[in-house]
């Protein structure tokens, strides 16, 4: 679905999505949980609506080229419409690089998902009911966990609580990155300057490597490597002139889902770039998006019941 806004102004657009991000969050009811034992970055925040639960849940995962960001970077509009709506929210740190490279962060972040479902009961959450949500980079992991909830790659049992699912009831991604071999040209095609194959690069570093020589890394990180039907439904959104993160990257995840027969929706804000105001703020008529997202992220957590 392509979604329509005015002409902004300069100024606005300036605006940085991070600094929106980490200064709306109120305090958390639970602050700097360890979810695994081997680093300092390994924790979360947990935000409970009113009431005894147990509560569903929706993870969020921070983007920030896998190098920098942090729990902090949740929209206080989303949290707000998800805790109206009783469902409790989780917003995770996770290993970056240089600490550790690929495959760390979606270690980390499948940990977090086993760590909260084992505790369920002493957070008053449901294990039953989890969604997930990541932008840019932490799109990338929300959708990894999406199609590696039903097999054990990623699973590291050094983390804790081996054996415990993974699994989610649906993946929110937001201008997610996907296959990293193709951004270049896909940016260009796209009327981008790309910079994703150099040394230097957020993929290359993630992965060690220039992007072009680990072709087996690329793929692993790729969420379309591991599609399959039994997946959990996807709502992606991307602005239709992010330069950082290729339009077509979402329209290549939409597709091969699709085609696996797994429900998807797509939207596309025109105007809009990365990480723009736009999908949460109501300066920017963000309003809508945030109920769109809090009513999908509903949705699919009733039908687990």
């Amino acid at each position: 679905m392509r979604i329509k806004r005015p002409v902004l102004l300069a100024a606005a657009l300036a605006l940085s999505v991070a600094v929106a991000f980490t200064t709306w969050p109120p305090a958390p009811d639970h602050a700097d949980i360890a979810y695994a034992p081997l680093s300092a970055s390994q924790t979360f925040d947990l935000y409970l609506p009113e009431g005894p639960g147990p509560f569903p849940l929706v993870i969020n995962i921070h983007g920030g080229g896998f190098w920098k960001g942090d729990k902090g970077m949740l929209s206080r509009k989303i949290l707000d419409a998800l805790r109206a709506r009783r469902i409790a929210v989780a917003t995770i740190d996770y290993r970056l690089t240089p600490e550790a490279r690929f495959p760390a962060a979606i270690e980390d972040a499948k940990a977090a998902v086993r760590f909260l479902r084992a505790n369920a009961a002493r957070y008053r959450l449901d294990p039953e009911r989890f969604v997930v949500f990541g932008q840019s980079a932490g799109g990338n992991l929300a959708a990894l966990i999406g199609t590696t909830g039903n097999a054990a790659v990623f699973d590291n049992p050094a983390l804790g609580n081996p054996g415990v699912s993974a699994h989610v009831n649906a993946v929110i991604d937001w201008y997610g990155v996907h296959d990293f071999l193709l951004m270049e040209e896909q940016a260009r095609a796209q009327g981008c300057s790309p910079n994703h194959e150099a040394a230097n690069s957020f993929e290359s570093l993630y992965l060690g490597a220039p992007v072009r020589t680990v072709p087996d890394k690329v793929s692993a990180t790729n969420p379309i490597t591991y599609i399959d039907a039994a997946d959990p439904p996807f709502l992606l959104q991307v602005g239709s002139e992010d330069c950082l993160v290729p339009v077509a990257q979402t329209t290549i995840l939409a597709d091969a889902l699709r085609m696996a027969g797994v429900p998807v929706e797509v939207d596309q804000f025109e105007g809009t770039s990365h990480g723009d105001n736009s999908f949460w703020s109501p300066v920017f008529e963000g309003d809508a998006n945030v109920e769109r997202v809090a009513d999908f992220a509903e949705a699919h957590l009733r039908k687990a019941r």
